[in-house]
């Protein structure tokens, strides 16, 4: 991790509680931890990316806008069925295998409860989309949650102890499995059921496994035993099932409004623009608030992490965000074919938007791992209560105008987030802003070349060679300004990751010496 200076605490409660040593080896293994996760993220994802780029040749934008609509359940469900456990399983520590036991027993029921509850809303889906058919793909979709509430707290514990080379591992092969289903039946002709049966098994595959590798006990549920875990379930859970709430109702709000063919153009769209973030999301929200929490007393150590972690974010996703709406005109019509050119409008909106989502999520996981929970779940509340307006008045302007919905709406998620934190942990907007600097001004040098390429290059040139000069022209930009502007912090980052492979070569000399 990043070797700043962090300044001298405000007040006796943010006084530095952890010692140097503990820190660095926590910094190695957050590094460990990361760098297995993106590797086994991206190794996954790289093989999607190929079977996604055959599958939307094989099937037509209705059929991913039927499934956008059968899935609608899957996720509220999925987290009524671990009501928050994984997490608060990671922050509250000290929970004894008889409470672990009875938190086991209550998420089972609970994924058979939604079950049924899935089975019994199947139809009135289908009734709210209009779509004849609907409702047993909803209930094939929603498969998916009864081998959930197996998982839960195995999952938690894994995180809690770190196990995030393992966790990495069954994800890359839940992708994996589900890729190679979707593509074959796919291929077979299957339509839309392709991407159904893809998602349930690979989830299947993936909850095995977890329980494999760390089985949990039933034990019958005491109230007065778990209260407290429950509580703390219930504010994650409630902002959970808000967050993902909102970010789902653009997708509604496409299918009932505009119908099933533009919610599989916006559904791309979506896809596309989460790309680049969905695996620096996953990174956040499954590897960060185990050491977050770790750490939970120290506000100094917190405060270092923020800086560094949202330096290093913000590096990495501001290029490939806001690079892949700005070369949308031409990658589109040659990745996807010329019948998803409706995807490049609502593609360069979001590309924003993501942008900006890409660093928020390490506020909230802050606040949630120093036992706030609960700003958070009203932060989303109020977010669920506003973006929904926003979408319905942008559509009516089409698929765009849902699009331009998260760029308005978003900062007022954002910004509450920040002071919060902020507050809390003693950091001022400055030092926030600094960490941000490099891939800000890298990202304003890339978009101002890239335009001017745009503009100066002949449309007579081929889609392809326009495509491959803008992206080398925009890479060329954002590093050498990151480079020549922060070198200071380039190096900071090459010398972390320089002592990072140090220390993982000596520890392999020092076992090998051992064996």
């Amino acid at each position: 991790m990043d070797p700043q200076q962090s300044a001298p605490p405000e007040n006796p409660v943010a006084a530095p509680k952890t010692d140097y040593q503990t820190l660095r080896k926590m910094d190695h293994s957050l590094a460990r931890s990361l760098a297995w996760r993106a590797a086994a993220d991206w190794t996954s994802q790289i093989l999607t990316w190929a079977s996604l780029l055959i599958v939307v040749r094989l099937l037509t934008p209705a059929d991913f806008g039927i499934v956008g609509m059968a899935v609608v359940l899957v996720p509220y469900l999925r987290f009524i069925t671990d009501f928050g456990i994984p997490r608060t399983v990671v922050t509250l520590r000290d929970l004894t295998e008889n409470q672990l036991a009875q938190l086991q027993s209550v998420t089972a029921i609970l994924s058979l409860v939604c079950f049924g509850l899935a089975c019994l809303l199947a139809k009135p889906v289908e009734l709210f989309f209009r779509s004849p058919g609907l409702a047993p793909v909803v209930i094939v979709s929603c498969i998916a949650v009864l081998p959930q509430g197996m998982r839960a707290v195995s999952d938690g514990l894994l995180a809690r102890d770190m196990q995030f080379p393992v966790l990495a591992l069954y994800e890359a092969t839940r992708s994996i499995v589900a890729a190679i289903v979707t593509l074959a039946m796919a291929y077979m002709g299957y339509g839309y059921w392709a991407l159904v049966w893809g998602n349930v098994i690979g989830t299947a595959v993936r909850c095995a496994l977890v329980i494999r590798r760390q089985p949990v006990h039933f034990a019958k549920p005491v109230l007065n035993d778990i209260r407290e875990p429950l509580k703390f379930g219930w504010h994650v859970l409630v902002s959970i099932v808000a967050l993902n709430s909102y970010e789902r109702l653009d997708n509604v709000t496409a299918g009932r409004v505009l119908g099933r063919s533009a919610l599989g153009i916006y559904a791309m769209a979506w896809n596309l623009a989460y790309v680049p973030l969905e695996k620096v999301t996953s990174l956040v929200t499954i590897v960060l608030p185990s050491y977050f929490a770790a750490l939970q007393h120290d506000f100094v150590a917190l405060r270092r992490y923020v800086r560094t972690l949202t330096e290093g974010l913000a590096l990495a996703t501001f290029p490939t965000t806001i690079g892949l709406g700005l070369v949308a005109r031409e990658l589109i019509p040659l990745a996807l074919g010329k019948k998803w050119v409706g995807v490049i409008a609502p593609l360069e909106v979001l590309s924003i938007f993501v942008a900006i989502r890409s660093i928020v999520p390490v506020l909230s996981r802050v606040l949630t791992a120093i036992g706030n929970p609960r700003f958070v779940m009203w932060n989303d509340l109020a977010a669920l209560c506003f973006l929904p307006v926003a979408f319905y008045i942008g559509s009516r302007w089409g698929v765009t105008g849902i699009a331009y919905g998260w760029v308005v709406g978003y900062p007022f998620v954002a910004i509450p987030l920040c002071i919060k934190t902020f507050k809390t942990i003693g950091m001022t907007f400055r030092e926030y802003f600094q960490a941000l600097r490099p891939a800000l001004d890298g990202t304003i040098a890339m978009v101002l070349l890239v335009v001017a390429i745009k503009v100066a290059v002949p449309h007579t040139i081929p889609l392809i060679a326009r495509l491959i000069l803008e992206v080398a022209v925009g890479a060329i930009a954002y590093c050498g300004t990151v480079y020549l502007g922060h070198r200071a912090r380039v190096m900071a980052f090459v010398g972390a990751a320089q002592r990072f492979r140090q220390a993982r070569k000596e520890k392999k000399q020092k076992s090998l010496l051992q064996t």
